[in-house]
């Protein structure tokens, strides 16, 4: 945590990788709009908050800024995409629209480095981020696994999709069994939010919608869960067709 608006200001400058700024609603003044253009221009998560947030993390001189530092350094798609193909790796990604849960995420990521995945996709906003603990509820997964931090979930699966990439939505409301969909090529599998699902606009990008048949009363999985099934399926397929997973 850095408090202080020429702190946060000098660590905005240093490069530090910030995953949000808070600000108090009504702070205004030359060095307040410096603080506001450099978070806008570097693209920083940031959110208006009441003084009693701030005071929460903080009693000292916070100046009505307070900015949380991220656990891990974000990667970049563009840059992970192509450098999966010229390793000679099988492609294979993990999409996640709106988590917000961190022990889901935690849980997910573990899951993922466990199951060969070669990132984790979120986005910027409305979003969990990577903080102590979720990195703790991984077991220390997403300290080894890429986390890229996408501005927008609609065009990063738009440019998967332009580099080879299957894109399959993991979802209740559909009748095809997630084990009829192939997962041997370049693939990338999309989990939704724990309340409402995979967001439309992001719905309407993917390739393909599955769902992972209930045998009970109740109406879906807990999104871990699901995202582990829908890992350990791909792993299942490339595994039975002699294909590297790891």
């Amino acid at each position: 945590m850095i408090f202080g608006i020429r702190a946060v200001i000098e660590a905005i400058d240093a490069g530090k990788e910030i995953d949000k700024v808070m600000i108090k609603k009504d702070l205004h003044g030359d060095l307040a709009d410096e603080l506001l253009q450099k978070i806008k221009a570097n693209g920083i998560v940031s959110q208006r908050v009441p003084l009693e947030k701030l005071n929460r993390f903080t009693r000292k001189n916070h100046q009505g800024v307070v900015a949380l530092l991220s656990a891990i350094t974000y990667h970049r798609l563009d840059h992970i995409v192509p450098e999966l193909y010229e390793d000679g790796v099988l492609p294979f990604m993990m999409i996640l629209d709106g988590i917000t849960d961190v022990r889901n995420f935690g849980a997910i990521a573990r899951t993922a480095e466990c199951a060969g995945v070669d990132a984790i996709v979120i986005p910027q906003h409305g979003s969990v981020s990577v903080q102590g603990d979720a990195v703790k509820t991984s077991a220390g997964a997403l300290l080894r696994l890429p986390v890229c931090r996408v501005k927008s979930l609609v065009n990063s699966i738009k440019y998967l999709k332009d580099n080879g990439y299957k894109i399959v939505a993991a979802s209740e409301k559909v009748d095809i069994n997630y084990t009829q969909v192939d997962y041997t090529g370049p693939v990338a599998i999309v989990m939704g939010a724990e309340d409402v699902g995979i967001s439309p606009e992001v719905l309407h990008q993917c390739d393909t919608m599955v769902s992972i048949p209930l045998m009970g009363h109740i109406g879906s999985l807990n999104v871990s869960v699901a995202a582990g099934v829908m890992m350990y399926e791909v792993v299942r397929q490339r595994l039975a067709a002699n294909l590297e997973v790891i």
